[in-house]
């Protein structure tokens, strides 16, 4: 054999798997085209039609009815003020006085509230100048007896004083006026208890002069007035002192 021969036999040869794969290549293609067709047809479809019954009939809706409003009112225009310049020379007249308007008559009723009420004021005026009038008598009369304790006192120590200075022998180098004060406690008829030298004269022979002469004066004058009579009585003593 030649190699012609050879050539033309091995060109006559059909593979198989070529066959095979046209048939599968061909199957999918058909496929696709089906997938394609009734897929749009479906998508196509028209929507079934819903039947609905209705029973009552639907509410008929009210008209509306708008109201015009109304017109706002006409804004008045107010002319500007005219100002008029006064003349300095001339004075502008002075302002009449008002007439009061004539005052109705008072009423029984009450006229005789206002009586009652000028009465009321009159009493309490009256009450109060009273009682003013008894403060300053009170006032007056604690002065007055006040003034009279006072002199009443001075009388009762001048008393004393006079008796105790009858017994007061002076020491003859005594110069000047020195003042001695003793404080001196008494009973009440007049009987001394003690002397105490509150305040010395510096001179010590007129100091111990004077307090010999208080012991010496025992039972003391009484006052006029038994409230006037003092347990303790500060005394004072000068050599020229005169009551």
């Amino acid at each position: 054999m030649n190699a012609t021969a050879a050539n033309t036999m091995f060109d006559e040869r059909i593979d198989p798997g070529r066959i095979t794969s046209f048939l599968l290549a061909a199957a999918m293609h058909l496929a696709l085209f089906a997938v394609l067709v009734f897929g749009v047809r479906w998508q196509n479809r028209p929507p079934e039609a819903v039947m609905v019954e209705l029973w009552n009939e639907p509410p008929v809706a009210a008209p509306v009815v708008v109201e015009p409003k109304p017109a706002p009112p006409p804004v008045a225009v107010r002319p500007d003020p005219v100002l008029v310049k006064p003349d300095i020379a001339e004075k502008a007249p002075p302002p009449k006085p008002r007439a009061e308007p004539p005052k109705a008559p008072a009423r029984p009723r009450d006229e005789e509230a206002q009586r009652q009420i000028r009465e009321q004021l009159q009493r309490e005026q009256t009450s109060f100048a009273v009682e003013r009038e008894q403060q300053l008598l009170k006032e007056q009369l604690a002065r007055d007896a006040d003034a009279a304790r006072r002199r009443g006192l001075l009388d009762y120590e001048s008393k004393i004083r006079t008796k105790v200075r009858g017994n007061i022998v002076l020491p003859p180098e005594l110069q000047g006026n020195p003042d001695a004060q003793f404080l001196v406690v008494q009973l009440p008829t007049g009987e001394v208890l003690s002397t105490k030298l509150v305040k010395s004269s510096g001179h010590r022979g007129y100091d111990e002069a004077v307090e010999r002469a208080i012991l010496k004066s025992s039972p003391l004058p009484k006052p006029d007035k038994v409230e006037l009579f003092s347990r303790e009585l500060r005394l004072t003593f000068r050599p020229k002192e005169k009551d």
